[in-house]
């Protein structure tokens, strides 16, 4: 074989080599989701809730190392949503049953069938989307934050001093309402603006810090408002869209005036 064509094979196994880079990290969420479920079955709620926060955290550097790397393709976007499913639907769900959906009978696991239904509802319409939908928007709650919604609940109760199992119909309604949203066409800020990684002034810094020290000093409070925070935004940011763009009522004609239908004509 020339140079030439050996050049060539070895750049084409260098570059099969690096696709597995983000691949691996996708493997690293879907482990985390796994153990997630594995920790849930064995009662050790909060350890559950732990691991489905650290497959998202895998889940949000996957997509990076792919385009940092130049290695995106269609298997790791098939692949990461097949992850998402799992760690993301299926073990938030099944935390959700056995923490506090169980005592509600039917409409508790209906709920929990709801949530991983709809996920993986919302993944299928995000891949169709994906080429046509502005990459600044989500349109419905991102998969991973609904899972960072339920993980947090699950970490504020073991911060305030509960243990096992709850009984609460505002939980139920919470995954409804996860399971709603994400299917929703409220849009969601994804924070890939490129604004953000552009030079910022010296405030934002301090604040970014500061931000960073009171979740180190209280996580469980601060990813339970996070949280809530990003899931709320959607609704609202629609409310407010409805507001702003509602036409104004016309003023009544003034009835001294009558029309001329020869100006129309005009």
């Amino acid at each position: 074989m020339s140079r030439v064509g050996g050049s060539y094979d070895r750049r084409e196994s260098l570059k099969r080599g690096v696709y597995i880079l983000p691949n691996l990290v996708t493997t690293g969420s879907l482990f985390a989701g796994f153990y997630g479920i594995v920790a849930t079955m064995n009662g050790k709620y909060d350890l559950a809730a732990w691991f489905i926060l650290i497959s998202a955290v895998f889940d949000a550097l996957d997509g990076k190392v792919a385009r940092l790397t130049g290695t995106t393709s269609r298997f790791g976007v098939e692949y990461d949503s097949l992850a998402d499913v799992v760690a993301f639907g299926v073990a938030p769900a099944l935390l959700m049953y056995s923490w506090a959906l169980q005592p509600f009978g039917k409409f508790g696991w209906l709920a929990a069938f709801l949530y991983v239904v709809c996920g993986a509802l919302r993944l299928a319409r995000f891949n169709v989307q994906v080429n046509t939908v502005e990459s600044r928007r989500f349109v419905g709650l991102p998969i991973p934050s609904a899972a960072w919604m339920v993980a947090s609940c699950v970490l504020l109760f073991y911060h305030l001093g509960g243990s096992g199992t709850i009984k609460k119909v505002s939980v139920v309604l919470l995954i409804y309402i996860l399971a709603y949203l994400m299917v929703s066409n409220h849009t969601y800020n994804s924070f890939k603006d490129p604004e953000l990684v552009k030079r910022q002034p010296f405030g934002f810094l301090v604040l970014a810090i500061i931000l960073i020290i009171v979740i180190v000093a209280q996580p469980e409070i601060m990813l339970f408002s996070m949280a809530s925070l990003y899931v709320a935004s959607g609704p609202v940011s629609t409310v407010l869209k409805y507001f702003r763009g509602k036409p104004s009522v016309p003023e009544p004609p003034d009835k001294d005036v009558t029309d001329d239908p020869g100006e129309d004509a005009s």
